[in-house]
């Protein structure tokens, strides 16, 4: 359809009503804190918490079976350290017990085997319940975006919404499946040492937790500064996916003009903001380890100092020391591992934030109660504008007072210069927008009390700008009704005029349109919708210039289709070319959002007045504008 110029429009920094704007025309909301945010992403796990019971079984089995090993490892040392001693002091019959070191092994071996099952079970359950948590989600973001208005989508780039739905959930994805397992397996292992440790020795366990404080300190510091620093990143990440959306689809018309070198410094100014906040939130992140490194070195070294003393003591055995000194970097790993996976934690709830604010979003108003019982029947296609009051923006008005009585059956042009409100008349017919006053009933019934799904289904749409999607012709043209035969999809494929050029293609019904349908012609791809609005069979017609991307001698044939079309038919034609609208029953000419003129085509010729001077415009001198 053709724009408006008060509508606001799907493009980096485009308005957007009722609030101020963030970054690629987002709004700008109150960022959620940090607790509620995890609390809110927690709750996707609650339908799975028997399984994460059994991860957090077979988490707790694994690392048992690991962490006793360690000590049972030492008894092994201290049994090979006892009998060499004796061997040094000459002791008759001395010798080192190789046979109790071998069962010792052996017992070794089986225990990791062990903690090796259970860690793949626990790595195999938690796939699927990250993998069904997410699935969850994906499906509340698409079923979200369904229930969203329109208005939505035109003060967004396509990148942006994209880059929440796909980038932001595919890093919850990461998260829950790695970092999740990582973190139970971490609080696990540090609890175990702990006990192991105490078992051992627990001043060396004091001395160890002297350094906790510390660790902390770090870790919670470092977490603090990056989260900043990562939902920038997830914003620049969004901007750079909304701007080469835009320009990959408008590359031609980038071309065109010569606005490459402005294209690409445009990618180069977000993309150093990526890189700016990118750089910083790794940098930062990537300091936590070192640092931690740090500090559990510290507390490593005081044990093997303190435990030395305690050796030559003979107040603990060297086998226990070997087995403590283990535990101590066992003590500091899950440590280092929590505070990275707080770092990785921060990036989750940045994108996590981002997904909630769409989740957030103001739907459509929903459906009132007597919805369900606002059935039309066989609708006429009676259409009356009453007192209808709207703006895209509070404080800018676009429509005031408007009052409009279409019979049925009846073709009603709409002409008038860019701006008028063609367009935003059609938006609010089929309730994309709602009204700011006023009502718009079809056959005296208010559309606010039809359900959306069945009010949009009385109309069918061919528009200037067409839209097809990836698949075959036949397909495309049997979108416009479920469950069309192979014989109705090609009777109305005639009656568009477009069996024939189909024919000619080399597999014909068969062929694959791709992405954007560039692989056929722009007058052929508007053949192809006005043939889907025949299947479609619609009560009411809305008609946005559909023939202006064929030749003329097409156009005389799709004239033909549409007058049979629309006979018996309500149908609104927004006419740029007023040569198309002679015919119509009823001319609407708009201007400032208000019907200045109306009539039929002789009558407003006769009335010499704003549509005599578009229409004279068009033709004077033999020259065709365009009056929209």
């Amino acid at each position: 359809m053709s724009e408006e110029k008060n509508r606001p429009r799907g493009r980096a920094g485009g308005g957007h009503p009722g609030g101020p704007m963030g970054g690629m025309g987002m709004p700008v909301q109150k960022a959620k804190d940090f607790k509620g945010t995890f609390r809110r992403l927690a709750g996707y796990l609650k339908p799975h918490k028997g399984a994460l019971l059994f991860v957090l079984a077979a988490a707790i089995l694994s690392t048992v079976f690991s962490i006793v090993s360690p000590k049972i490892m030492g008894k092994a040392t201290t049994k090979l350290f006892e009998g060499l001693m004796m061997k040094m002091k000459g002791v008759p019959g001395a010798a080192v017990d190789f046979g109790y070191i071998g069962d010792i092994l052996l017992l070794l071996v089986g225990l990791y085997l062990v903690s090796s099952l259970f860690a793949y079970i626990q790595q195999y359950v938690m796939a699927g319940v990250a993998q069904r948590t997410v699935y969850d989600l994906r499906r509340e973001v698409n079923e979200k975006l369904a229930r969203l208005p329109l208005k939505f989508f035109d003060s967004r780039t396509h990148g942006e919404i994209l880059s929440r739905a796909v980038n932001d959930v595919d890093n919850i994805s990461s998260t829950l499946q790695q970092s999740l397992t990582q973190l139970i397996t971490s609080v696990v292992t540090l609890v175990g040492v702990i006990v192991m440790m105490l078992t051992i020795s627990p001043l060396l366990t004091l001395i160890v937790f002297l350094t906790l404080p510390l660790s902390v300190f770090v870790a919670k510091s470092v977490a603090t500064r990056s989260q900043t620093f990562f939902k920038g990143q997830q914003k620049s990440l969004g901007e750079l996916n909304g701007h080469v959306e835009e320009m990959y689809t408008g590359h031609r018309i980038v071309k065109a003009f010569g606005r490459e070198e402005k294209s690409v410094a445009a990618f180069h100014e977000i993309n150093e903001k990526l890189y700016e906040s990118g750089w910083k939130a790794q940098f930062v992140s990537g300091i936590i380890m070192p640092l931690m490194s740090f500090v559990s070195n510290i507390g490593y070294v005081f044990v093997s100092v303190v435990g030395g003393i305690l050796v030559t003591k003979r107040s603990i055995e060297i086998g226990d020391i070997q087995a403590f000194i283990q535990y101590t970097r066992q003590f500091s790993m899950p440590i280092t591992q929590l505070a990275n996976i707080a770092n990785v934690i921060q990036s989750t709830i940045a994108s996590a934030e981002r997904v909630f604010e769409l989740l957030d979003e103001q739907e459509e108003v929903p459906e009132t109660a007597r919805s369900a019982a606002g059935q039309l029947g066989r609708p006429r296609g009676d259409i009356r504008f009453e007192q209808v009051d709207f703006g895209y923006k509070e404080d800018a008005p676009l429509l005031k007072d408007l009052n409009i009585n279409v019979s049925s059956g009846q073709t009603v042009a709409i002409v008038g210069p860019t701006g008028a409100g063609k367009t935003t008349l059609i938006n609010l017919l089929m309730r994309f927008y709602e009204l700011d006053g006023g009502r718009i009933t079809i056959d005296g019934t208010n559309i606010t009390e039809l359900k959306r799904g069945e009010l949009r289904s009385l109309f069918g749409m061919v528009l200037q700008d067409t839209w097809l999607f990836n698949g075959t012709i036949r397909d495309n043209i049997a979108y416009g009704r479920e469950g069309a035969t192979e014989e109705e999809v090609v009777e109305a494929a005639q009656a568009a005029h477009a069996d024939h050029f189909i024919r000619t293609l080399p597999e014909g019904y068969d062929t694959v349109l791709n992405e954007d349908a560039s692989n056929i012609s722009q007058g052929q791809k508007q053949l192809l919708t006005i043939a889907r609005a025949i299947l479609a069979d619609p009560a009411i017609l809305i008609l946005d210039e559909a023939t202006s991307s064929v030749d003329t001698r097409t156009e005389v044939y799709i004239q033909r289709a549409m007058n049979q079309l629309m006979e018996g038919r309500t149908s609104f034609v927004i006419a740029h070319r007023l040569s198309t609208i002679r015919e119509a029953d009823l001319i609407l000419v708009m201007n400032h959002g208000t019907v200045i003129e109306k009539g039929t085509h002789e009558e407003l010729l006769a009335q010499d007045g704003f549509y005599a001077d578009l229409y004279n415009s068009q033709f004077a001198g033999g020259m065709v504008q365009d009056a929209g």
